[in-house]
């Protein structure tokens, strides 16, 4: 049994409750205290054996933190990077976890990562219920927001980042200038900070994001998208499409940037085993293309969790519902499958996994991946698709409301979830 201050959950299959309880049992372990020399906060969340503190992995483990009822400091995870924030408003992909310095990155010489804040944020707001939380960071992400924009955006409107910066090392996307994924993480930072402008009733802000968040969804609607294909594409230098599909184009539904036609048709390739629906859905890379690899390969057709939770939650969007649940069980199964291994040599949560069979991913020359017991993607899976899409909850305290979608007449549930309003 996982400690009483955490939700427990009742599903069918006890083999769910039992990967979900064992991410609680590690929790403990990815907390660690901040000193005089890093100047991080008294707690912060890392993978133990990290020597550096990343922006994107902070951001993506406060989704299924929330849920640790209060008993872990999740807003102290953000708080260790806004601390961080320069004059001019950058905050870096990576700190020294000894020193709390940058961390250079080849070939991303202003350590910019997925510019994911506002959404952390917004997510909290309505898990936790702290309107003056989102008060007090404002000003900090307008001032991230403004960094970006004068940093990466070019004079057509759209952003021009490193391969670095979307986290995807070795995908096949070489002549890539305009990036997909971070055009949209853009428009999805705009998207949230105007939706933080209302909460906090301020008007300007409200518009200002959300004008900024329409433009760049016409540019990328107008530039990005291939109507023959059916799929949104990244860009050269010259505005050419590079026509290889990622799963970096699947940051679109998150974003809110199809209409429902294209949604639809971006919705069917998840669906095509040829390409994103394989045995273990979603697969970096489509299956058809001459650089996947069943073996994973990094970025070569791995299935990364927050690459599976972020498409589940554009499904989502697009009231997509029925599938979504559909892929994180299957996807919930492939992770059980290294936890359970049946030699009996004891297995791990991974940073990444095989797309047509079980097991964890490979990559030629990089020993050290994936990387074990990797909390900061995999609690994603375990906790949050969990909760949100498999026994089907969905939680705002702010609105003081929990829907519920009923997804079996099975018994299932959740006890001891802090609903403190």
């Amino acid at each position: 049994m996982i400690n009483k201050e955490f939700p427990a959950v009742h599903f069918y299959d006890q083999d769910f409750v039992d990967l979900y309880d064992k991410t609680w049992s590690k929790i403990r372990d990815y907390w660690h205290e901040g000193n005089g020399k890093n100047g991080f906060t008294d707690q912060f969340f890392n993978y133990p054996q990290s020597k550096t503190l990343s922006q994107v992995e902070a951001c993506m483990a406060t989704f299924f933190l929330v849920y640790s009822n209060g008993f872990y400091p999740v807003h102290n995870i953000l708080d260790t990077f806004y601390n961080k924030q320069e004059e001019n408003g950058a905050i870096r992909a990576l700190y020294d976890v000894e020193t709390g310095k940058p961390v250079a990155m080849k070939g991303n010489p202003e350590g910019v990562h997925p510019p994911l804040f506002a959404i952390a944020e917004y997510n909290l707001y309505h898990k936790v219920g702290n309107k003056k939380r989102l008060k007090e960071v404002a000003p900090v992400l307008e001032r991230y927001f403004d960094w970006v924009v004068e940093t990466f955006r070019q004079e057509n409107g759209l952003y021009a980042v490193p391969l670095s910066a979307t986290i995807m090392d070795n995908a096949p996307r070489k002549h890539a200038h305009y990036m997909i994924d971070f055009n949209c993480q853009m428009a999805i930072n705009a998207l949230y900070m105007s939706a933080i402008g209302d909460v906090l009733n301020d008007k300007e802000m409200a518009f200002k994001y959300k004008r900024h968040f329409f433009s760049l969804k016409t540019r990328i609607n107008n530039k990005m998208w291939h109507d023959e294909h059916g799929f949104f594409y990244d860009l050269d230098k010259n505005e050419k499409m590079v026509e290889v599909k990622t799963i970096a184009s699947y940051w679109t539904l998150l974003a809110e940037v199809p209409n429902e036609d294209r949604a639809e048709q971006m919705i069917e390739k998840l669906q095509d085993p040829e390409l994103f629906g394989t045995d273990h859905p979603f697969p970096s890379l489509a299956a058809n293309e001459k650089g996947f690899s069943e073996k994973g390969n990094g970025w070569h057709g791995s299935v990364f969790p927050p690459m599976t939770f972020i498409v589940i939650k554009g499904l989502e969007k697009y009231k997509k519902f029925e599938f979504a649940r559909e892929c994180s069980i299957r996807h919930l199964y492939f992770v059980l499958d290294t936890l359970h291994l049946e030699d009996n040599t004891g297995g791990d949560l991974y940073e990444a996994y095989l797309p047509c069979q079980e097991g964890a991913a490979k990559w030629t020359g990089h020993s050290d991946f994936p990387r074990k017991g990797f909390l900061p993607y995999v609690g994603l899976s375990s906790v949050t698709l969990m909760i949100e899409n498999i026994l089907g909850l969905s939680i705002s305290l702010p609105k003081k409301t929990v829907e519920w979608i009923i997804p079996t007449m099975e018994i299932i549930g959740i006890e001891n979830l802090s609903l403190k309003r």
